[in-house]
């Protein structure tokens, strides 16, 4: 796996896909710079062997150009973060880019224009790939959220730098979490899955079961394998068309010695809000016209128990619906649980929309070992797909 450490870039200009997909308020400021922050020691690196990074990216979802979409909005910041000039030009391909990347000397920067006001992107157009590769000498790919999509930019330019490419250091830090959890993790290993629906996480379940010794299932997607059997569960969300689905994985898993873990008891509401009236009840007995919306104690006193005896956690989903703040507590105590063992020496990947949001909301970021950038790519990987960005550059 050939990554930043294996090259000197002392005078190349390193051509990095990089994820600057980053939300902007109303008049066009970064409210969450992220993913800048994360891409930062790659273009330091870059920058202190005597090299200069010309920058690719997208921003959100164009159709065609868009000044609402245009990166220039994020130069100002970048150039904050990272502490030198950036060069921006209103295309990322063609004579101006060209012209742009020919000029930059050793220690500059080059923003190209968003690589999504092109069809040809998405499509992953070699004729496309071809005009971004001229641009530069080394191809590096530091962009996790998009590995997972075959595009121009992230898959097909790589093909025009044989052995001149590599992994930037965000994309290399990405593939050794998820490798930890999945291969070379330290027993036991847990994964804690979470969220409204079984469907969602039923492949990322198959394919852990073999890697994992115990599973703690969390939130909305808990109901469908209570009433699967037999539990009472109110009007709580089911897929009741996957309760077969949700015996057969728990039958999986006991063939495979893996210990799965419910929620015991709930805190219940009457209505899918703030203000509800709540109650504790059993998992498994909750009254008609109440809905189980977050973890119980006794839940969250058995899940404390069971992370802080393992050595490598994954946790993929919140254990409630944290975005009310009466139903935050389980998936808060968890983070401290998470925190604590990580603090005694486990390994922990925090990954996917609804977790990381989580763990940024109530300060864990610094307390687990890793949160990953990439939700759907995070997802794929744990599902033991082949990243399409990732394969290229190990072609």
């Amino acid at each position: 796996m050939k990554t930043l450490n294996d090259f000197n870039f002392e005078n190349k200009k390193a051509l990095i896909r990089v994820d600057f997909n980053v939300p902007l308020n109303e008049n066009f400021e970064v409210t969450d710079a992220t993913r800048i922050l994360s891409a930062k020691p790659t273009l330091i690196k870059v920058l202190e062997d005597g090299g200069s990074c010309i920058l690719m990216s997208h921003l959100g979802r164009p159709k065609g150009v868009d000044e609402a979409f245009s990166l220039k909005h994020i130069v100002s910041k970048l150039e904050e973060i990272i502490g030198v000039e950036v060069n921006f030009v209103s295309n990322c391909i063609g004579e101006e880019a060209e012209q742009a990347a020919a000029l930059l000397q050793r220690g500059q920067i080059l923003l190209l224009e968003n690589l999504r006001f092109h069809d040809e992107e998405k499509k992953g157009d070699k004729t496309f790939a071809q005009a971004l590769a001229k641009l530069g000498d080394i191809y590096v790919n530091d962009a996790f959220g998009t590995a997972h999509r075959a595009h121009a930019s992230t898959t097909v330019v790589a093909q025009y730098f044989e052995s001149n490419k590599c992994f930037g250091n965000l994309l290399s830090k990405e593939i050794e979490s998820i490798n930890k959890v999945m291969d070379t993790g330290e027993k036991p290993v847990l994964a804690i899955l979470g969220g409204a629906k079984v469907s969602s996480k039923i492949t990322i379940i198959e394919n852990i079961l073999d890697k994992i010794d115990h599973l703690i299932i969390g939130g909305g997607m808990t109901f469908t394998f209570i009433k699967a059997q037999g539990g009472h569960i109110g009007d709580s969300i089911c897929e009741d068309d996957k309760m077969p689905l949700a015996l057969e994985i728990l039958k999986k898993a006991a063939s495979k010695n893996v210990k799965v873990h419910l929620p015991i008891d709930v805190l219940a509401a009457n209505a899918f809000s703030n203000d509800a009236e709540t109650q504790i009840v059993d998992v498994n007995a909750i009254p008609d016209g109440w809905q189980g919306l977050d973890c119980g104690p006794k839940s969250i006193a058995n899940f404390d128990k069971i992370v802080n005896t393992c050595k490598t956690i994954l946790w993929n989903g919140p254990l409630g619906v944290f975005e009310l703040e009466s139903f935050a507590n389980a998936t808060i105590q968890l983070g401290n649980s998470i925190s604590s063992a990580t603090k005694n020496g486990a390994f922990s990947l925090v990954g996917g929309g609804d977790s990381v949001a989580a763990v940024k909301q109530f300060g864990f970021q610094s307390k687990v070992s890793y949160v990953s950038t990439g939700g759907g790519a995070m997802l794929e990987s744990l599902e033991g797909k082949t990243l399409p960005g990732i394969a290229a550059i190990l072609e």
